[in-house]
């Protein structure tokens, strides 16, 4: 053993031995009890960062700990490589799409192995290669013959300029990144997944999750929106048509002044047709639909509108109501129609009172008149119902039921369930995506293609032109096929899959990656799944983390898996920090991980990134906490390297003096304490202050005469088995160095003795009237008697209570004795 910790050589060494050995592949075993441990795969930008590091440092630290408890543990890695970014580096570049992403994988595979992450990387999958996306097609189609994959108009975002469809993300302050022409919205074909039809399922299921973050269960709730309430049935003056409009305060339906329409809304255009209206809402309509839809219903964006010259009648009391088009009502919302009642809504509110619309008050509180000229909010509060035709004098919560029951008995409405959910639009007018297997054909219309046809290839050699228009379009052996029904002519669709889409399912890949005949065997994944802990950035609590829940719900609908959830427990860790912001290029204060595993080591690296602070929680960078960190690994490897020699033959030790008790307690509290702060909490952080702690104590009985060698072997076995999972590294090459032969990350982990944790003595805190006035080493069974009275018999005692009234003694055994005198 070197006198000097060598990190580099360690880590480059013992890297190539686990990889020699497959010491981390897995098979499934029935025998053992299984624990798939999994971080969110990364996208290969073609370096990792410090929010990475702390991500897999984790994931490792959970998948080594379960190993060691005797898990069958599953510890997969791959890629999510599908991606505008690697277009926008082909067109800047002149990089091939598939070059830019593969050098990248080989480029972060590589970081990844340098930091001794115990993945199983024969089961490592790339979402961008036909192995995988041959399945991710062949899932479309079950989607699709299910009738959960459909194609409608929908509306999106269109570059003039480039004449193409832009993903939200490529949409910069409204405007395409591309060539900053301000983007507008055009309807057009895509194909939906039918993620509404599991709505319920899914806001109902939350509850089956108890291992997960109560905000992000939150976000999903809110996210999925779920109210009850009423359609109301509004005729239009003109044409007799509905307009069919969701509320959840049918109660206030008397109180409507006015209804508003999304600009997109279908009927806007029918309404102002050949009226003097028209060019002047048409162009009002062109400047709200180059808002994003974050702006038209932030509560700070300017409520703006414009009557459109039409009316509706009301259904309950026949009223004339005036239509207006405002940028706040979205199309895809309800029903892309909304009521005003200005008296009990405050965006009403403030929309009538800058139009000067009529604001009529249907909802009193109870024993108060409310005043118009006195209003400078809305009423939103319970109270009775005023102004209602039949309905006034009533409650208006009773009146929810009476109107709903109304509309329903006279077939002018009906109770509605409503939720803020959309179907999933994963279109994308792109090309670095998955192809969409269908094919279209004159005589048959859409067709999917055949199970034996797939996968549909994405062609690697293209040309990205000027206009950003996908490559796909112009390639004819692409876009011209057969039609597999009635073999004629017919083209592919050139619109590919959102990168979520790949994502959605990558964790059941992972239980079965060599499979060429099926996505995944059933046998396989009901072994594995469903994941026992995701951990993944907080920023994917709503899409990622909802798309993935309703992909396991529907393949287990079709047969295809057993789990209804795919993560059982849930940690998303906080960013990494630095100066109080988070590490970016444009901010100048990103830290390489490689510079860092480069100077200390990947064992410091992962160390300082797990004490710095609990998972959950945001990490700021310090680069002292660093050296710290590697100031501590070099205390651990002096210790073991003064003991080396003496630790290969040692004679067991029954006697143990006062001095060795104290280390075999500090030993076993230890282990009690990592133990239970990893398993139950991941509080890594105060898991690592604890070895911190026996380091301490072991270096302090290092300094005494007569040491008790067997006891030192105890702890330091007991050492480096507990700090294993956090420095695999220098942790298996001291285990070696102590004279074991099998690895570190293949032992037991170590079992705290109950009985080591008792202590012989016990020193009590004497207090007069709460102030401590001395202390007092004790037998630690001393009953409450007689604990009182070896503290009334010390000499400080005598002298504070002498010629005073005891009133109480406060005795807690083993901690302390409270005298209170007067």
């Amino acid at each position: 053993m070197q006198e000097r910790y060598n990190f580099s050589e360690i880590e480059e060494k013992w890297q190539k031995k686990w990889a020699d050995r497959l010491m981390y592949k897995v098979d499934e075993d029935p025998g053992k009890v299984k624990y798939y441990c999994l971080e969110m795969f990364p996208y290969p930008s073609g370096n990792l960062h410090m929010g990475h590091v702390r991500n897999y440092s984790i994931g490792d630290v959970v998948a080594r700990f379960k190993t060691m408890r005797g898990y069958n543990v599953l510890h997969p890695m791959g890629w999510d490589a599908f991606g505008l970014p690697a277009e926008n580096a082909a067109i800047k570049h002149g990089i091939p799409p598939a070059k830019w992403t593969l050098d990248n994988i080989n480029n972060m595979r590589r970081q990844l192995k340098s930091m001794g992450i115990s993945y199983d990387w024969d089961r490592e999958v790339t979402t961008c290669l036909p192995d995988y996306y041959k399945w991710t097609q062949w899932l479309f189609l079950q989607f699709y013959k299910n009738g959960l994959a459909y194609k409608k108009k929908a509306h999106v975002n269109w570059c003039p300029s480039c004449a193409t469809v832009l993903a939200n993300e490529q949409v910069v302050d409204g405007a395409c990144e591309r060539c900053d022409t301000v983007v507008e919205k055009k309807a057009l074909e895509q194909w939906f997944f039918r993620i509404t039809d599991y709505a319920q399922e899914l806001l109902d299921s939350l509850a089956d999750l108890p291992g997960w973050p109560e905000k992000v269960k939150t976000m999903q709730e809110n996210w999925i929106g779920r109210s009850e309430g009423a359609e109301i049935h509004f005729t239009v003056e003109k044409t007799g048509e509905k307009i069919p409009v969701y509320t959840t305060r049918q109660d206030t339906v008397f109180g409507v002044t006015y209804l508003v329409l999304a600009p997109e809304h279908p009927m806007v255009e029918k309404l102002i047709a050949g009226t003097e209206y028209e060019e002047p809402v048409k162009s009002f309509v062109k400047s709200v639909q180059q808002m994003t839809e974050i702006a038209r219903t932030s509560t700070e964006t300017e409520k703006e509108g414009m009557f459109i010259g039409a009316y509706v009648i009301n259904p309950l009391n026949e009223e004339r109501v005036p239509i207006w088009v405002a940028n706040y009502v979205l199309l895809d919302y309800g029903t892309g129609a909304v009521m005003g009642v200005p008296a009990h809504d405050e965006r009403d509110f403030a929309f009538a009172k800058k139009y000067n619309l009529p604001i009529r008050i249907v909802i009193e509180p109870v024993g108060q008149e409310l005043k118009l000229e006195e209003m400078t909010t809305a009423y939103t509060d319970d109270g009775i119902m005023v102004n209602s035709g039949e309905f006034t004098g009533l409650p208006n919560k009773e009146g929810l039921v009476r109107v709903a029951n109304h509309l329903e008995e006279r077939g002018k409405g009906k109770r509605k369930i409503n939720f803020r959910l959309r179907d999933w639009l994963i279109s994308r007018q792109r090309y670095w995506g998955a192809p969409i297997p269908i094919i279209y054909c004159e005589k048959c219309g859409a067709v999917p293609v055949p199970d034996k046809d797939l996968p549909v290839y994405l062609p690697l050699d293209v040309e990205f032109r000027p206009t950003g228009e996908s490559p796909l379009n112009h390639i004819p052996e692409f876009l011209h096929t057969t039609c597999p029904e009635c073999g004629g002519p017919a083209t592919r669709e050139t619109d590919t899959m959102d990168t979520f889409v790949c994502s959605s399912w990558y964790f059941l890949r992972y239980t079965d990656p060599k499979n060429t005949e099926e996505a995944f065997g059933k046998e396989k994944v009901d072994y594995w799944m469903n994941v026992d802990q995701y951990i993944g950035g907080v920023e994917h609590a709503i899409l990622h983390l909802l798309y993935a829940r309703f992909f396991t719900k529907a393949l287990s609908n079709f047969g295809l898996v057993s789990a209804r959830e795919p993560f059982k427990n849930l940690l998303t860790q906080g960013m990494v920090l630095k100066d109080g912001s988070k590490m970016s290029k444009s901010k100048g204060n990103v830290v390489s991980p490689e510079e860092i595993i480069k100077k200390f080591g990947a064992d410091t690296a992962r160390l300082f990134i797990l004490f710095a602070a609990p998972p959950e929680r945001d990490l700021e960078w310090s680069d002292q906490g660093v050296e710290g960190s590697y100031r501590f690994l070099n205390r651990v490897w002096r210790l073991v390297y003064h003991y080396q020699k003496e630790l290969q033959e040692i004679k067991p030790q029954d006697i143990l003096s006062p001095e060795d008790k104290d280390l075999r307690r500090l030993v076993h509290g230890t282990i009690k304490k990592v133990t239970e702060d990893v398993e139950q909490r991941f509080n890594f952080n105060t898991a690592i202050s604890a070895i911190m702690e026996l380091v301490n104590g072991l270096y302090q009985y290092k300094e005494r005469p007569n040491q008790n060698l067997s006891l030192v072997k105890e702890a330091i076995d007991a050492l480096l088995l507990l700090l294993a999972p956090f420095a695999p590294h220098i942790t298996e090459e001291l285990w070696e160095a102590v004279g074991n032969k099998d690895s570190i990350h293949k032992q037991s982990w170590p079992v705290y003795s109950e009985e080591a944790l008792i202590a012989d003595e016990v020193e009590v805190v004497l207090q007069i009237n709460g102030k401590v006035r001395d202390r007092l080493v004790v037998p630690a069974q001393l009953d409450r008697a007689e604990l009182e009275k070896a503290v009334l018999a010390m000499d400080k005692a005598k002298a504070a209570i002498e010629g005073k009234e005891i009133v109480k003694i406060i005795t807690v055994p083993g901690k302390l004795v409270n005298i209170v005198v007067k």
